[in-house]
């Protein structure tokens, strides 16, 4: 349906893209994977046309209708939802404006200029119609619930909403247009928990092909039948989701690694033999023979070595007393919105604690209440009395940094004591190396600054980690590193993150936010999981039971009112 062949990119800096051939078939759903720079979106932007391959072709039909929903969702908040809806079809909307337009005048012209204008409005009609423009509201109208908007938000501002919703609208308005395949640049960036599901569960249902870009492997894992790798600027294809993928890798790779070495060990033997024997009056004749079979023997290259990657551990720190964190009856309120409404946590030392809750929920609110950067209405919020050291990392961290400092001088000023060579062996350790730690922070990458502001919660040490989204940003070899130190890290953790993979590698604890109060599952994201199904169940088996009971109510009421009357 649609496939690349051979496609190499080289800007003047780099050679991006030196082979990748992929395909996407009908029913299929490829993810896009590989690390920060990798060209990933790089890919999707050639497919489109936006970028122009250096060499290689698009192999595709030229009818194809390809919807394209990029990382920034592309509306605009000053219009209402109908009408950031009606944008979709462009040159309907252009024609449904003019027609607008005409109308109004009609309402206020003369004579001579009405039948101009009744000529213009016969002629935009039938162009409208043409681009069965007169269908278009109904086919908005069936879109808008599909999409969980109730039918009074049609006429409300598109600002009003969240990204979650705007990111709604912007795969709404793609649909709207019928693609034959659909792109997909990281769509679940900025979204909750509950909208990626949504997402998730949506995209499902589509019987459109699709190519998807994204760090968040639950995502992937869910919903692909297809992973294509990018990685040095090759591609390789993995049949399956990302769990397949991960167990294809490590067994292409010793394979691999086996073929390879049964190889050259072939060679050495051969070798030794042609050197041993080639002066030989009785054996040289085998000795040429067997240089022959070398020479033309098609000799395998040397399995590519992991991509490079962040390391690090988080440094010791003192061992904290059992109580970590107390909250207690905790009141407080952001924006006229009450967040929490008497609410009681206690953290103890060794939690793993992932918070939970929708976009306003109040999550980020309450790890800057703990560490005392907003004031709470009423309640108490305590740090343990024994020896509890907290590190914070913001949802914001990256942006925080001083964007005129270079790379060494932003970690030079927090340590002046440490020498160049022990801050450069820390920066290489988080990829920094060469010129590149003498960049200023303004011209790094998301990734780049997402690496500086947690390399630097490695220079003190502590026992609590607060941490708000710690995984924006950072590409999923970043992510595994980083799960890995936590998997080591002898300390107590609370963690906000959308990042399901993640929260399952990390949490043993879950604590969601729900109407004011702090509910605790204990257990790890997937027994979380299952105890919401559970209750969710139990939810629906009670409404059906009221239903029932409702309904026996109702018919012992008909009974006794026929008795009443005979």
């Amino acid at each position: 349906m649609l496939r690349l062949e051979n496609i190499s990119k080289i800007y003047p800096t780099a050679e991006v893209l030196k082979n990748i051939t992929w395909e996407v078939n009908p029913g299929e759903r490829v993810g896009l994977v590989g690390a920060n720079g990798a060209g990933k979106s790089t890919q999707l932007k050639i497919i489109m046309g936006q970028v122009e391959p250096t060499s290689g072709e698009i192999v595709r039909p030229e009818s194809m209708k390809i919807g394209y929903l990029t990382q920034e969702f592309e509306v605009v908040p000053s219009r209402t939802v109908h009408e950031e809806f009606w944008a979709a079809f462009e040159q309907a909307n252009r024609v449904h404006q003019g027609l607008t337009i005409i109308l109004h005048k009609m309402e206020i012209a003369s004579s001579d200029e009405l039948d101009k204008l009744i000529y213009k409005l016969d002629k935009l009609q039938r162009e409208f119609e043409a681009l069965d423009g007169y269908s278009l509201d109904a086919a908005i109208a069936k879109i808008l619930p599909e999409m969980g908007f109730d039918p009074e938000d049609s006429e409300r501002l598109v600002s009003s909403f969240s990204c979650g919703w705007q990111m709604r609208m912007s795969l709404g308005k793609i649909l709207l247009q019928d693609p034959d395949i659909l792109l997909l640049d990281e769509p679940t960036n900025h979204l909750d928990i509950e909208t990626i599901e949504w997402v998730e569960k949506y995209l499902k249902k589509l019987n459109i092909p699709m190519v998807i870009v994204s760090h968040e492997r639950e995502f992937l894992d869910r919903l692909c039948t297809k992973i294509v790798e990018t990685e040095r600027g090759v591609s390789s294809t993995y049949v399956g989701n990302y769990s397949n993928y991960l167990q294809q890798k490590i067994m292409n790779r010793e394979i691999q690694e086996n073929t390879y070495q049964r190889q050259q060990k072939e060679i050495q033997k051969q070798q030794e033999f042609i050197e041993r024997f080639r002066a030989s009056a009785t054996r040289s004749t085998q000795a040429k023979s067997r240089e022959k079979q070398l020479e033309r023997m098609e000799t395998l290259d040397a399995p590519m070595a992991n991509v490079k990657t962040l390391q690090f551990d988080f440094p010791q720190a003192p061992t904290s007393g059992r109580e970590v964190i107390l909250i207690k009856d905790l009141v407080h309120s952001y924006e006229n919105k009450i967040l929490f409404l008497g609410a009681n946590l206690l953290v103890e030392r060794g939690d793993r604690i992932a918070l939970l809750g929708p976009n306003g929920a109040g999550k980020s609110t309450l790890l800057r209440l703990i560490m005392n950067l907003e004031k709470a209405d009423d309640g108490e919020i305590t740090l343990g009395r024994y020896n509890v050291i907290p590190g914070y990392f913001e949802q914001n961290q990256a942006e925080a940094l001083d964007l005129s400092k270079t790379v060494i001088s932003t970690v030079h000023d927090e340590v002046p004591d440490w020498t160049n060579t022990k801050v450069r062996s820390l920066l290489g350790r988080f990829l920094f190396s060469g010129e590149t730690v003498f960049k200023k922070v303004e011209g790094l990458s998301g990734g780049e600054k997402a690496r500086l502001a947690l390399l630097k919660m490695l220079l003190e040490p502590v026992n609590l980690l607060i941490l708000d989204e710690p995984t924006n940003h950072l590409d999923i070899s970043a992510k595994e590193t980083l799960e890995e130190a936590l998997s080591k890290y002898e300390g107590t953790v609370l963690c906000v993150s959308h990042d399901r993979y993640f929260i399952s590698k990390i949490a043993n604890k879950i604590v969601e936010i729900k109407e004011g109060e702090l509910i605790v599952y204990s257990g790890n994201y997937h027994s979380y999981l299952e105890k919401k199904e559970e209750e969710r169940q139990k939810a629906e088996e009670e409404k059906i039971k009221a239903e029932k009971a409702k309904k026996r109510a109702k018919k012992k009421e008909k009974e006794r009112a026929k008795k009443s009357k005979m």
